[in-house]
């Protein structure tokens, strides 16, 4: 019994094992086995004549987010690298296709993005990876992956702003003397912009650069690509622009009810004011916090600010003048009479001076002529060269009094609305104007220059 369980696993042994070497014999063929043997993945091509060229092609299939908050972007792209490697050449007129998995026993360049934040290989169902081998040595190596690139981005004039992303591609530890990057059909070497569909951005156009980057062990090769983005505005018109713009025409309605109606004005005042408040900061929670950039859609929401809460100052210095005026109307009544009283007093002297010297002529002829006489002349004499001295101090401190009161009066006049009705009917026509001119400077500031 025993001696027929160890004969069928031993049976059970052989059959696997020839299986195995089934299988490695369909995955490894001859023809690639005979690539392999003498290889060496740690040696680059052409070790000793010179850098390897490495020619590079992209294929963008999709920009997920660009972020503001973040400055940066997410992107999925198909990146494809060419190089030549002699000890991989074979005859034939075909090119052999490999599993990716085989990418392990060859040598690849060790190519990197820059300005990489987070990236990742795709792996469902098999990791995304290609690799092709052709009659000439010429070898294919394409890999699909998803990376998050840092942007700078300059956001003072958003949101009519253009942006310029870049995708740099460099080798990690080759230098320009070991490796040395192209793009393989320049400019077309990129693809996927033309039809890419974008949330908030436009994609205005794009170019490749070829330079090299330096650092302090050596000079590295590197291949750039530009793409420039354009902010579609349409969105921002009809989230904050509109209603900004409609807040403002809002409380210009103030300017056509009656001063008298308290409630009214005072309720249309306070709501344009807080809800413009609520605008401004729904607007900036989809920016960074700290940032140092005034940016254009603040300048308007700070405009449409201004002209709301001048909208409710102007009733306030309005419905303080219309207090003020009866005011100020009792105190230039009281202004004015004292001012025609103090006139009366400087008359005075002159009306009632005659009525007293023809009162004591008729008494002394009712007594006597010649005491009439004797005493009428010399009243007369004495009396009237000595009347402007003791009036006149009297008369010049009346007038300047009264210089002084007419001058209290005119400032009065002038720091008083005589109407305070007219501050309302001017503001009607100077609010208006005054928000399309500042309209028309920001539009053209922000959009032409």
């Amino acid at each position: 019994m025993l001696l027929l369980y160890y004969s069928l696993l031993l049976q059970l042994i052989k059959c696997s094992q020839g299986s195995q070497e089934y299988k490695e014999g369909d995955a490894l063929p001859q023809k690639i086995q005979n690539l392999m043997r003498g290889y060496n993945k740690y040696l680059r091509p052409s070790f000793d004549n010179g850098p390897v060229a490495i020619g590079m092609s992209l294929d963008i299939a999709s920009i997920d987010t660009i972020s503001e908050i973040n400055m940066d972007y997410t992107a999925t792209i198909f990146l494809r690298q060419r190089w030549q490697d002699e000890r991989l050449c074979f005859e034939g007129n075909k090119s052999l296709s490999l599993d990716g998995r085989l990418v392990e026993l060859l040598w690849v360049p060790d190519t990197f993005i820059v300005d990489s934040k987070r990236s990742f290989l795709h792996d469902i169902t098999v990791e995304n990876r290609l690799i092709r081998i052709f009659p000439n040595g010429t070898v294919l190596y394409a890999l699909r992956i998803t990376t998050t690139v840092a942007c700078n981005m300059d956001l003072t004039k958003y949101p009519m702003d253009k942006q310029t992303c870049t995708l740099q591609l460099e080798s990690w530890g080759y230098n320009t003397n070991d490796l040395v990057f192209y793009w393989t059909r320049g400019n077309d070497s990129v693809r996927g912009l033309d039809t890419l569909k974008l949330a908030q951005y436009t994609v205005e156009g794009y170019y490749t650069s070829v330079s090299e980057a330096v650092y302090e062990t050596g000079q590295y090769p590197k291949l750039v690509f530009h793409f420039k983005l354009r902010r579609n505005i349409l969105y921002f018109i009809l989230e904050t622009y509109i209603p900004s713009v409609l807040l403002v025409v809002l409380s210009w309605v103030s300017f056509w009810i009656s001063q008298s109606s308290v409630p009214a004005r005072i309720c249309i005042g306070v709501t344009t004011v807080l809800t413009m408040t609520t605008l401004m900061m729904g607007a900036r929670t989809s920016l960074p916090n700290a940032n140092c950039f005034i940016k254009a859609i603040d300048v308007y929401l700070g405009i449409c600010f201004s002209f709301i809460f001048g909208a409710l100052v102007e009733y306030a210095v309005a419905h303080f003048h219309t207090l003020e005026q009866g005011h100020i109307h009792d105190i230039q009544r009281e202004l004015k009479k004292e001012f025609e009283e103090s006139n009366g007093m400087v008359q005075t002297p002159v009306t009632r001076c005659p009525a007293k010297t023809a009162d004591s002529y008729d008494g002394g002829s009712g007594s006597g002529n010649g005491h009439g006489h004797s005493s009428s002349p010399g009243h007369g004499h004495s009396s009237s060269p000595g009347e402007p001295k003791p009036n006149g101090a009297p008369q010049g401190i009346n007038v300047e009094g009264k210089k002084l009161k007419k001058r209290l009066v005119c400032i009065m006049n002038c720091c008083t609305v005589q109407n305070p009705h007219h501050i309302d009917i001017y503001s009607r026509k100077a609010f208006p104007l005054t928000f399309i001119v500042i309209n028309l400077c920001y539009w053209i500031y922000y959009l032409y220059l």
